[in-house]
């Protein structure tokens, strides 16, 4: 099927998704409701496109950038694109308001994917036109540099729209993983919010402070998980594999897990406690910097990783 790539929604992961299809090779057609952001837009790009410039990851960037252009209008992106990747915020009225808009819009074909975090596509899809177009394609931020994208249809998405999201993202290199039905936070965001509520109970019981919690991932886990997942590292860690691993841990891990069977919200302290340490290592107004510096380590190992494989 013919026809460019639309985004509607053009903040951080908007434009992230913007640079993964021009980057590719494709057109590209920009929307965004607030006027400053299309107006501001070419330049946050072309920033970013320099950085990854500077790492050789790209080549040409006037040559990616001649692929975006900015409409004015939802229409003037979305009609005429096999693809529109939706990346407007993350609450379900706006996000059902937009599919609503979007739905009267497509060719035939034509697929639309939330770039939404954890909330099921059929939460804000089931009145949308062409319904059966809509799924979840889930990134990680900012998704030119990490590849991994979470493609989740809804109860009534059609197979091929499915197998055409899959193998559009793989097309623009990205690495697409099926997660064969809905449920709340997707894989990515239910794997991590193990970590997380296990980082904050240490923290909250005093077993050790934020950085150290932090460093034992960066400095320990970390390392392996930048190019092996869960299965494959006990799989690794056991000279008989998975299932020597489940015979020597698989009691202590039990073990931990039944430690931790009453699940609490973040409460306002704890919160508070987490943030004055993190603002004592990091002043609210260094963020932004250190932002750039993560993209900058990213951009880093996307170079190292490209040179290995």
């Amino acid at each position: 099927m013919a026809g460019h790539i639309a985004i509607v929604g053009a903040g951080l992961v908007g434009g992230g998704w913007t640079i993964v299809f021009a980057r590719a090779g494709e057109q590209v057609r920009v929307y965004d409701a607030a006027p400053a952001i299309r107006q501001g837009f070419m330049a946050v790009v072309g920033q970013q496109l320099d950085d990854l410039k500077s790492y050789d990851l790209i080549d040409d960037v006037a040559a990616i950038l001649a692929r975006i252009i900015v409409c004015e209008t939802l229409e003037e992106a979305v009609r005429g694109a096999r693809f529109v990747q939706e990346s407007v915020l993350e609450e379900v009225p706006v996000k059902r308001e937009i599919s609503n808009q979007i739905g009267p819009l497509l060719d035939p074909g034509a697929i639309v994917g939330s770039s939404t975090s954890g909330i099921p596509g059929s939460a804000f899809t089931e009145e949308a036109t062409n319904r059966e177009r809509f799924l979840v394609t889930h990134p990680v931020n900012p998704p030119y540099l990490v590849p991994v994208v979470e493609v989740v249809p809804a109860p009534w998405t059609a197979r091929d729209a499915v197998d055409g999201a899959l193998a559009i993202m793989a097309k623009v290199g990205q690495s697409p993983v099926l997660v064969r039905r809905e449920i709340e936070g997707f894989i990515l965001n239910r794997l991590q919010g193990v970590l997380l509520r296990e980082a904050w109970d240490l923290f909250e019981a005093g077993y050790a402070s934020a950085e150290d919690i932090d460093n034992t991932v960066s400095e320990g886990l970390g390392l392996r998980w930048s190019f092996m997942g869960p299965f494959e590292t006990i799989d690794l860690n056991a000279p008989g594999g998975v299932a020597d691993y489940a015979a020597r841990l698989g009691p202590l891990y039990h073990s931990i897990q039944k430690s931790r069977t009453d699940p609490q919200m973040w409460s306002d302290g704890l919160i508070g406690k987490v943030d004055d340490e993190r603002r004592e290592v990091l002043p609210m107004d260094g963020l932004a910097g250190r932002r750039s510096w993560r993209d900058r380590r990213l951009m880093a190992l996307a170079a190292h990783k490209a040179k290995q494989d």
